[in-house]
């Protein structure tokens, strides 16, 4: 019994399912993949988290935050682009975990990416709702306090949850509805619907960076690191450098664990494999692409807002279109609302797109239902039930919880899920020399190896609460796996048959 919790799924099954009748339409090219990438990655993270990053956790020296972040993202993006390419199926990390770690812990992974996804997703239409109501505030609209926002918000400066006598967030569940209704109709339409909003948020930010940089002062960037270049924690025990009123660490390294939030869209790209032309060559070049594309326009933006705004003056709902209404240019706070919504909602569909693709693949190994989260629409060639399911909890955490909470529950769940993508290439070189790599990860095991170390040390950086909520999510998650998802295992069941 215990043998099987360690069974790793061959390639050659993995290459099998790829050609089953019972997969997803493969209508995806390479700049459709990258505009997947550049849609979940470009939106909540610099027109919400910078805003909130710079303001509490490293002021200036988020540039550096990004830095440091996009490293760690371009080493498990090269070990993505190298599974991705060997293994073009549904199922993103959890698949890749399966071929190299065994199936305890693709379960572990799985269910860790399902946390990543639908907090991510609510963190994300929590942010649509800001700039969304920031934008009909334009018109002289305003939303009634009671649906404007999540009943309760948490204050780091002080280290409290303060009510904010509303009942819950009406704009983030209706976005949440919209997009879930896209979904179910087809990725083919999804797509074309998100490369339309990348068009538009693109030209907003490039817009943002020409017309702010007029407006930088380079007085506002001292002190350009006020809590300091550290900011590293041992499960929320600072080691190294200051701490928030809260007890959390700060500084520049405290800064990229938060911000990482903002990269987490390049990983999605690996779960649409499945649905690409030319997995082999396609799916490594969107992941790369639109990770180089988006960090080199993270940094310009991060060097306008905090020129322009005083990082502890600066807005942490809608940081941007408030820095453009302070210095005067209140058309800014027009386009870069109306951006802000269309680039939101692009990252908000790439990401709930994704993860109905992991509970497809968890699915198909017998480890969740399959005839519930691996049925296939006929029409629309979608996983339509858990299409469903998954906008159902992401509404519901987007209209109850506050944005501060969910921003770093997405970071610590993105970041683990990155540590077991590098472990897997090491182990997958070590155990299958031999097999087909159309992408080679580079100056293996360096690449995998700093990866890996870099993603661990940005989980240090993170509070102590977010470890706390971590495990109790794994808890759970084993404890489903030991009381459904072991006696359901494919896996298992053809290892049985086997010795039979």
């Amino acid at each position: 019994m215990y043998k099987n919790l360690f069974k790793r799924k061959p390639l050659s099954l993995l290459h099998e399912e790829m050609q089953s009748d019972n997969r997803l339409k493969r209508v995806l090219g390479p700049w459709s993949l990258t505009s997947l990438g550049i849609g979940c990655v470009i939106g909540a993270g610099i027109f919400v988290v910078t805003g909130y990053a710079a303001h509490y956790k490293a002021g200036p020296a988020l540039l550096i935050s990004f830095v440091v972040a996009g490293f760690a993202c371009i080493f498990s993006a090269l070990c993505y682009a190298e599974f991705a390419s060997m293994a073009p199926v549904a199922g993103s990390a959890y698949t890749y975990a399966y071929a190299t770690l065994g199936e305890l812990l693709a379960w572990i992974i799985g269910w860790d990416l399902v946390l990543e996804y639908t907090v991510a997703s609510a963190s994300v239409a929590h942010g649509w709702s800001k700039y969304f109501q920031n934008f009909l505030s334009i018109f002289h609209i305003h939303v009634s306090l009671a649906l404007s926002t999540a009943p309760f918000d948490f204050d780091p400066a002080k280290g409290l949850f303060i009510p904010t006598g509303s009942l819950f967030d009406l704009p983030a569940l209706v976005i949440v509805a919209i997009v879930t209704t896209v979904l179910v109709i087809g990725i083919r339409e999804s797509s074309r619907f998100n490369n339309a909003m990348v068009v538009i948020k693109v030209t907003v930010v490039l817009l943002v960076i020409a017309a702010g940089a007029f407006y930088v002062k380079a007085a506002n960037w001292h002190p350009f690191a006020p809590f300091g270049w550290t900011g590293l924690s041992l499960f929320g025990k600072t080691l190294w450098g200051q701490t928030g009123p809260d007890g959390s660490p700060v500084g520049m390294m405290a800064g990229a664990a938060m911000i990482f939030f903002a990269y987490i869209g390049f990983d999605s790209v690996s779960t649409h494999a499945e649905e690409a032309r030319n997995p082999q060559r396609d799916v490594p070049f969107g992941i790369i692409t639109s990770l180089i594309i988006c960090t080199i326009l993270y940094i310009a933006v991060t060097i306008v807002l905090t020129g322009m705004v005083p990082y502890d003056q600066i807005d942490t709902d809608a940081p941007v279109a408030a820095a453009f209404q302070r210095v005067g240019l209140h058309w800014g706070q027009f386009v870069i609302s109306l951006g802000a919504v269309a680039g939101i909602t692009s990252v908000l569909l790439v990401l709930m797109l994704s993860q109905p693709r992991v509970l497809l693949a968890m699915a198909r190994d017998g480890l969740l239902p399959e005839s519930f989260f691996a049925d296939i629409h006929l029409r629309f060639r979608t996983p339509w039930k858990s299409t469903i399911l998954t906008g159902l909890a992401v509404g519901t955490l987007a209209s109850l919880i506050p944005l501060g909470i969910l921003a770093e529950l997405v970071n610590i769940g993105t970041l683990f899920a990155f540590i077991i993508v590098c472990l897997s290439v090491l182990i997958m070189r070590y155990h299958h020399p031999e097999a087909h790599r159309p992408f080679r990860c580079p100056w293996v095991p360096l690449i995998p190896i700093l990866g890996a170390l870099l993603c661990l040390l940005l989980m240090f950086s993170l509070p102590a609460a977010n470890w706390l909520r971590l495990a109790i999510w794994m808890v759970i998650g084993i404890l489903i796996y030991f009381f459904y998802g072991r006696r359901h295992s494919v896996m298992a069941k053809r290892r049985a048959a086997e010795i039979d």
